[in-house]
């Protein structure tokens, strides 16, 4: 041991433990099998930063494992991004800076018992705050939040129902946090037990009380999935390979079509051609297409990426514009001083304009519909909204064609189990190249995922439930309660300072007195 601790006094060969240990929570996220290792993946950076000798040191070592994680769970950007992806990483890292300080504070040393009970409601709501912060959309948006790791672990979807994703981060990172408290700290022993043992109870509770999505209906949605299609002329060849997939779903009563993002290259406004097609395949079919739209509005300058539905006498008048942008994939962030990131990486050569509004569709059949479009899927609040304004079906169009062969596809389907056992509401995963998915109204998977390398239509049997989830009425009170806990630990420490500051020891010596003598008289 304490050949380990003599190594680490070097700050670099400690700040790259820091990073390898920030990245190992990764590793529950692509592999289902793993997803009980994220229960347990925290407590080696926890552990680093206990050990800590200043505060200062234990907040590099917080900045350090922000990098590592933030590197390692989105490092399927790096052909894309290129170097910035570290420089982001680095940035975005600090988030975790007084993170790693309030483990020190908590558990280094010899910490009380009382001490190490804070630590399991504090350090879980530290880390709340830095989710909170970096979901931001301008700073990449809540990708690989920690409890998202837990999409296919039916006790977790259910308290998803309760607290939606944060409520699972702040139960993973307090097990995290109660684990590294046992094998570390034994005056602490005691209240780490009970907070593991409270923990189980509430899970208990919440899985009883929680109410479970009831099954009033059932409507046969196809997923259109075109697949890789290369060429110069690309988008025609992919809207003909859409078309004729489309047209397999003649006679299979289908009660809507959904094409991915970016499935259409032009404004219909502009080609009444295409529109002609597309409801001739809605009439063929007899159920409405959505299609999703990246190009020139006809009626607004600019590039939207857009929601569209179409039905057998044309276009429905309902669309969605995409609110919430990828930072450099789909605009650049402050263009006049980034716009050389173009010539790096393929960041957008210009960009897209933003929608005003959400919007829930009418498909026929009495279908209510809310579209969410390719990041948008990773907001938990953009769901909850189309939930509460009626949507009977979430329906996510996504694209992914710009990282095949990594495991970006699978991460962001899995979202959608996350967005469907919140709101109740069964979602739908369309994408051009996979993975598309679906998932029912408590999260579970609903027929088979359609992989990347396949170019098909399937149709899938999706129930339909009704009611409101707790985390629909109530929104993330988790983030709420988090931020009462370091309000109050604020006020704590800044009572204790102000006690210590008016009650500190007394001078060793009395303080020095001038003194002021007459100037001498003349002639004295």
């Amino acid at each position: 041991m304490r050949t380990i601790d003599h190594w680490l006094t070097s700050p670099w060969r400690r700040s790259a433990v820091a990073a390898l240990a920030g990245a190992l929570p990764v590793l529950a996220f692509p592999a289902p099998a793993l997803w009980w290792f994220a229960y347990v993946a925290l407590v080696p950076w926890i552990l680093l930063a206990r050990s800590a000798p200043t505060g200062r040191r234990a907040a590099y070592d917080g900045w350090s494992g922000g990098f590592g994680f933030l590197v390692a769970v989105h490092h399927w950007l790096l052909p894309s991004l290129h170097v910035f992806i570290f420089l982001i990483a680095a940035l975005l890292g600090a988030l975790w800076a007084p993170w790693g300080w309030l483990v020190r504070r908590f558990l280094g040393e010899r910490p009380t018992p009382g001490r190490g009970a804070a630590a399991l409601l504090v350090l879980p709501s530290a880390w709340l705050m830095v989710e909170l912060v970096r979901s931001w959309q301008g700073l990449g948006g809540p990708w690989g939040m920690l409890g998202a790791s837990q999409w296919q672990v039916s006790p977790a979807l259910r308290l998803a129902s309760v607290g939606g994703v944060w409520l699972l981060s702040f139960l993973v990172v307090a097990v995290n946090v109660a684990a590294a408290v046992l094998l570390s700290v034994r005056e602490a022993r005691v209240p780490a037990v009970a907070s593991l043992v409270a923990t189980a109870a509430a899970t208990s509770a919440a899985w009883v009380w929680a109410p479970h999505p009831q099954v009033d209906g059932r409507v046969r949605i196809a997923v259109v999935q075109p697949g890789i299609v290369d060429g110069q002329d690309s988008g025609d060849q992919r809207f003909a390979r859409e078309e004729q997939l489309t047209r397999q779903l003649a006679g299979r009563h289908v009660d809507l079509v959904v094409w991915g993002e970016s499935s259409v290259g032009f404004d219909l406004g502009d080609r009444p051609d295409l529109t002609r097609r597309i409801a001739a395949l809605s009439r063929t079919t007899g159920a409405d297409v959505l299609v999703n739209v990246d190009a020139h509005r006809s009626d607004r300058p600019g590039i939207y990426k857009s929601s569209v539905l179409v039905g057998p006498d044309g276009l429905t008048g309902y669309r969605y514009d995409k609110m919430r942008l990828v930072p450099f994939g789909e605009y650049i962030p402050a263009r006049s001083l980034l716009g050389w990131a173009t010539s790096v990486g393929r960041a957008a050569a210009e960009d897209r304009r933003r929608g005003t509004e959400q919007v829930v569709m009418n498909a026929g059949h009495g279908l209510r519909i809310g579209p969410l479009i390719c990041f948008e899927t990773a907001f938990p609040d953009m769901s909850r909204h189309l939930a509460q304004d009626g949507a009977d079906v979430l329906l996510g169009q996504s694209s992914t064609s710009s990282f095949q062969g990594s495991w970006a596809p699978e991460q962001h389907a899995s979202l959608a189990a996350l967005r469907a056992a919140e709101t109740g509401r069964p979602m739908v995963h369309a994408t051009l190249t996979g993975v598309s998915a679906v998932y029912g109204p408590s999260g579970e998977r609903l027929g088979p995922w359609l992989g990347t390398d396949a170019s098909t239509a399937h149709v899938y049997d999706v129930p339909l439930a009704h009611g409101t989830t707790p985390y629909v009425r109530f929104g993330d009170w988790p983030v709420h309660g988090a931020l009462l806990v370091l309000t109050a630990l604020c006020a704590t420490e800044g009572g204790r300072a102000l006690r210590l500051r008016r009650n500190g020891p007394a001078p060793l010596a009395p303080p020095a007195r001038t003194v002021h003598e007459s100037p001498a008289r003349p002639g004295r």
